[in-house]
């Protein structure tokens, strides 16, 4: 087999040994018969060691970017996707013909299409628990969505911010949404969660939580004991993961 017929994909990100997508494009790959194709994780200590791995790996069709680097990365590339602009942060990497690092976010399409059939009409706000990378790409889709957010957390800054502290049961009453972008509650600490009064949450909720292993994470699991409808963030991982498999190729 020629050299230049091999192509390697990956994940970025730190500590990423449980990491989805090396599982999910391995399979992928030998179900299309792709023998050449190889998904591997960069697991990286900081962000400055992001250019030594485009160097090494002359053969790379495209990175996905997770946990801490989808915002970090983003000065380390050529182009950004209009989407990946106004969200401020990446979660694909494709390398253009031209050898340029384009950076895009398949998160918003992953999100907004594992969420959506369980919308009703009196979802009409939302509370975004976390403010990293992948609370960015969730407020996008929801403000596509017409559905208003507030970002919950422990340090609030603005207006779009407020505190764990603040969430009353007139709030509760109100957001009717609530999504965990935290990796509180991921295996094996499982017992964790994010710090919200679940007392006032009612089968008028609906929990989305990003996290999928364990399935039924405390803050899922908290809300069922209440009636809400709950959902786990594993669609939305095989939704971006197919979108970002159409940039790559498309």
């Amino acid at each position: 087999m020629k050299e230049e017929n091999n192509k390697i994909f990956g994940l970025l990100g730190k500590n990423i040994s449980y990491s989805f997508s090396r599982g999910y494009f391995t399979e992928k790959f030998e179900k299309l018969n792709l023998t050449n194709y190889k998904y591997v994780n960069f697991d990286i200590q900081k962000i400055q060691d992001f250019p030594a791995i485009t160097k090494e790996n002359q053969n790379l069709g495209g990175i996905n970017v997770t946990i801490p680097y989808k915002e970090e990365v983003i000065p380390f590339l050529d182009k950004l996707d209009e989407t990946a602009k106004n969200i401020g942060a990446v979660n694909t990497i494709k390398f253009t013909k031209r050898g340029n690092l384009k950076g895009y976010n398949s998160d918003v399409v992953g999100f907004e299409n594992s969420i959506k059939p369980l919308l009703k009409k009196h979802h009409k706000n939302a509370l975004i628990l976390g403010t990293g990378g992948a609370s960015k790409a969730i407020a996008y889709a929801l403000n596509k969505n017409n559905i208003k957010f507030k970002f919950v957390s422990r340090k609030p800054e603005g207006n779009t911010e407020i505190s764990y502290e603040s969430l009353t049961q007139e709030k509760l009453q109100k957001y009717t949404v609530i999504i965990n972008c935290t990796p509180l509650g991921t295996f094996p600490e499982i017992e964790k969660h994010p710090n919200i009064p679940y007392q006032f949450i009612t089968e008028n909720h609906l929990l989305f939580d990003l996290i999928y292993n364990p399935e039924v994470s405390t803050f899922l699991s908290k809300g069922k004991e209440k009636g809400a409808i709950i959902k786990n963030g594993y669609e939305m991982l095989q939704l971006q993961a197919e979108e970002s498999w159409r940039i790559w190729n498309d």
